[in-house]
């Protein structure tokens, strides 16, 4: 097993600069730029496998097309990311729900000019009405494009705002002929992370090989089958 635990802090990054780090296991919080091959998570230690979607052979499983017909009474909007106090609000609502690792604020994620810094930044908002339900974050390169926080109205957790946040970027990211798709990390191991796994066309990143197609384990799920 390859061991990795690295960092570094950029103000300003290039859209191909991204795309290669991207394409080698980095992420990014705001102006902090990290990559790490294991994690520990209670009492025990996780394999992190970043993964990516190759947008061009992506079709969605039967239940991701019933998460999407499911909120066609929302309205989404991307434009240049910000925020406001309707975010920080809906995301002390959002990390209600966690009990471990609990984030503090928006700007663990966030710089404090994140359309910009320290990259090009669009947020995908999804509105219900005049409400705002949910909001993920999306960094765009010059081919790729990678979320990198999400967050839903807990209230409104029947409408898989998750999932459906992830194929509204899909569909941004190939609207503007990205190549992949980044949903961030999971887990070689079960994890609360594995719903990104059950996505088509899905590679994930062997830290000594590259970049390989993800075998699902779970075999017999229906997204399984639909991929």
């Amino acid at each position: 097993m390859i061991f990795l635990d690295e960092y570094f802090w950029r103000d300003e990054v290039t859209p191909e600069q991204m795309d290669r780090l991207w394409a080698m296991g980095w992420r990014h919080f705001g102006t902090y730029f990290f990559r790490y091959s294991i994690s520990p998570d209670r009492d025990e230690i996780r394999t992190v496998i970043p993964l990516r979607i190759e947008l061009s052979s992506f079709k969605p499983s039967r239940s991701q097309k019933r998460v999407w017909q499911k909120n066609q009474d929302v309205q989404v909007v991307i434009r240049d990311a910000f925020i406001d106090q309707v975010k920080e609000e809906l995301f002390l609502r959002h990390r209600a729900r966690f009990k471990d690792n609990v984030p503090e604020s928006l700007y663990n994620f966030l710089s404090d000019a994140p359309a910009t810094v320290p990259c090009r930044t669009k947020e995908v908002c999804v509105f219900h009405g005049d409400k705002l339900i949910a909001v993920s974050f999306l960094d765009l390169g010059r081919d790729s494009a990678s979320s990198v926080y999400a967050m839903f109205e807990p209230a409104e957790a029947k409408r898989s705002l998750g999932i459906f946040c992830i194929l509204a970027s899909i569909q941004y990211a190939t609207e503007h002929s990205c190549r992949y798709y980044y949903p961030g990390y999971a887990y070689r191991e079960p994890s609360v992370y594995d719903y990104k796994k059950n996505f088509a066309a899905l590679q994930y990143l062997d830290w000594a090989l590259g970049w390989r197609p993800y075998q699902a384990e779970r075999v017999g799920s229906e997204d399984l089958h639909d991929a």
